[in-house]
């Protein structure tokens, strides 16, 4: 996040009437909601983690124990179990459309 000085990006009226209600102090003024990205989108750990999650859901159909998974991921037995649960939901929505 980066200070900008409001003469500098503001048009004049409008920095008027900010001064009304702060002078001199720093403004956090944030995104719009439609605009802001979702966790991990920008760095791309979302994209990592869904990866992930489909090669722990893969190795489970193709045989694998829940404990050689958390073993291998290094996750709680409950995560593990949550993450197949959900890839298995997600591709039953997919088979059905």
């Amino acid at each position: 996040m980066g200070y900008k000085n409001g003469k500098d990006v503001l048009p004049c009226e409008l920095l008027q009437e900010l001064q009304k209600y702060i002078q001199g102090e720093l403004i956090y003024i944030p995104k719009e909601d439609n605009t802001r990205a979702k966790w991990g989108e920008n760095n791309g750990t979302r994209q990592l983690i869904k990866k992930r999650n489909q090669e722990i859901h893969r190795l489970y159909r193709k045989g694998l124990q829940v404990q050689d998974l958390v073993t291998r991921y290094h996750l709680s037995e409950d995560s593990i179990r949550k993450i197949i649960s959900k890839m298995s939901q997600e591709q039953a929505r997919h088979a059905y459309k």
